[in-house]
């Protein structure tokens, strides 16, 4: 029935007019919109995507930002995505100008050194207008598995790692633009699967063009960028009352990587300050490494600053916004490992980035202890994996891996178990049946690590160990770090298990390589190993409640030895769990 129609379309007409301030109703339902816009992109980008990265380990992000390139609202993903997007569609417009963009075109680059992350996630961002106005963007950030370039080993500059494509119009006025289809079609491997990523990542963008468009009918120009103004004022205000609980003063600390992959005896510094004054921070990333020759280099300084500072203010305010950002300053100089600037090989650019973080929140771990976690293993723990499968003698390219590992300890709290690092927020594992069925490997054990969480008043979480088969020849790149240099505690905690890489030959007999960048080529029978590190942990180890150690070695979390060396405990525990149960 369509008794209240008239008056719905009266009400909207009138909340639409030029000068009217959105009420607090009209906030919150714009602000569930917004979430509501960029979970249905998301939806749309996993239901329509070709490969595993996309559809199931979920290796993208979608958003909404303004007629600016400011943050509006991000489905939830990556973390680290939504800097770069938003950088993306900053650089779209400077390149072309707001005059110089139309309806119907759907913009593109994977230049990393734009995205702040690697080639292999070409960014999208579709233009939403207003009669002639632009008045914001729908744009998708996903992973493909192949962009060209060296497949195996370590590249040193950014024109080995693949395709460059700069800033272009994929489709101009809703035409497709052939020439830049045909180029990206002729330097992929699987250009069918390729292609099929493309155009869920268009379906993505037009999806939330859609859905932004639908409120543009129902609130008008004028209130519906109101709204999102105040939703912004909402997010800044919510972060600058979390400023004032942290004590002032300027904090220092530093973490080191293991190496960049070509220097392999020379740690890399990540060397970071914070000062905070009043209601405002300001976090200081110039004591970073400069840029190095392997391909750990990024652009992602910026985004990990403000993933570290989210989590310091966190709150239930979504969607995430530019407007959270406000009270935030962050001080980079170009040229180093997370402000990379070309040629420098941009491949893994995720890792580096992460013990920003960490090393952000060990920065401020006597300033506010309750509300900072120790190290987790901070890697995606990835094995890349190719060859020719069997069954249709086509390549294939596997991302394996992306197992979880563990987090650091609270002050109040066990750190998690196999979970994955703090890069890739809602990314997945890829299901053992999906993997057994689609490539030529058998995953013969994923399993929690025992001994790798960092013993603590508060433990930290469980690394992982994964075990898979080569059922073909194929070869496998890995690219982990913090093998050398583990998961730090906090407060007395001890740091966490280190992340590994090792290899099993047909005999059975296992060895594990003294550090995490290994390139090998896998018999039939042969096996890869990848160990993830645990978290470190919080406090000193012997104030552990004793009955919580008791379960740990009764649930296996911990070894006998381990109870005994870490935590003083009897090993007579080993065959008696808590409260006299029998193992």
């Amino acid at each position: 029935m369509n008794i209240h129609k008239p008056k719905a379309e009266a009400f909207h007409k009138a909340s639409g007019v030029a000068g009217t301030e959105p009420d607090a109703v009209t906030v919150e339902l714009v602000r569930n919109g917004l979430i509501a816009a960029t979970e249905e992109m998301k939806t749309v980008l996993m239901r329509t995507a070709y490969n595993m990265i996309i559809y199931e380990a979920l290796d993208f992000t979608v958003g909404l930002f303004d007629a600016d390139g400011e943050t509006i609202s991000i489905g939830l993903g990556l973390p680290m995505f939504m800097r770069g997007m938003s950088d993306t569609v900053k650089a779209q417009l400077a390149h072309f100008g707001h005059d110089g963009i139309e309806p119907g075109d759907i913009l593109v680059t994977n230049d990393a050194y734009i995205t702040g992350s690697h080639l292999n996630h070409p960014t999208f961002s579709m233009p939403i207008f207003d009669g002639d106005t632009i008045v914001a963007f729908a744009t998708c950030m996903a992973h493909w598995l192949d962009i060209g370039g060296v497949l195996n080993g370590i590249t040193t500059d950014i024109y080995s790692e693949g395709l460059q494509i700069p800033i272009v119009k994929y489709h101009k006025r809703g035409v497709l633009n052939d020439d830049v289809y045909q180029f990206i079609r002729l330097n992929v491997r699987r250009p069918e699967r390729a292609i099929g990523d493309l155009e869920a990542q268009l379906s993505a963008v037009r999806a939330g063009a859609r859905h932004f468009q639908a409120m543009l009918q129902r609130y008008g120009r004028d209130l519906l960028l109101k709204s999102i103004e105040k939703i912004k004022g909402h997010s800044e205000a919510l972060a600058r009352a979390a400023i004032r609980e942290i004590p002032d003063g300027v904090y220092e600390a530093e973490s080191f990587m293991d190496d960049d992959g070509i220097d392999l005896d020379r740690p890399v510094p990540i060397r970071v300050k914070v000062e905070v004054r009043g209601e405002e921070m300001t976090i200081d990333l110039s004591g970073v490494s400069p840029q190095v020759k392997g391909f750990y280099n990024s652009g992602a300084g910026e985004a990990s600053a403000q993933v570290a500072f989210k989590c310091l203010t966190l709150s239930q305010d979504f969607p995430i916004n530019d407007g959270a950002y406000r009270p935030l300053k962050v001080i980079m100089p170009p040229g180093t490992v997370i402000s990379a600037t070309r040629p420098a090989p941009m491949r893994v650019w995720m890792c580096y980035p992460m013990t920003v973080i960490d090393t952000i929140f060990k920065a401020l771990s006597d300033a506010i202890p309750s509300k900072i976690i120790a190290a987790h293993h901070a890697d995606l723990m990835t094995a890349n994996v190719n060859g020719i499968h069997p069954k249709d003698n086509q390549m294939f390219l596997y991302l394996g891996g992306l197992i979880g590992g563990g987090w650091g300890a609270k002050h109040d709290e066990d750190g998690m178990s196999g979970t994955v690092c703090i890069n890739d927020g809602d990314t997945h594992n890829g299901p053992t049946e999906q993997v057994e069925n689609k490539y030529p490997v058998l995953v013969e054990r994923y399993a929690l690590r025992q001994d790798s969480g960092g013993a603590g008043k508060q433990r930290g979480g469980l690394g992982t160990e994964q075990i898979v088969v080569a059922l073909a020849p194929i070869n496998v790149n890995t690219r982990c770090d913090h093998v050398k240099n583990p998961p730090a505690g906090l407060q007395g905690g001890l740091p966490g298990a280190g992340n590994q890489v090792g290899k099993r030959g047909k005999d059975g007999k296992q060895s594990i390589f003294p550090n995490g960048k290994v390139t090998m080529r896998l018999d039939v029978n042969e096996a890869y190993i990848v160990r993830s590190g645990g978290g470190g942990g919080f406090g000193d180890p012997l104030k552990r409640d004793r009955e919580r150690v008791k379960n740990d070695l009764y649930q296996g979390y911990i070894s006998p030895a381990g109870a005994a060396r870490d935590y003083g405990l009897d090993t007579g525990y080993a065959q008696t769990g808590p409260s006299g149960h029998s193992n």
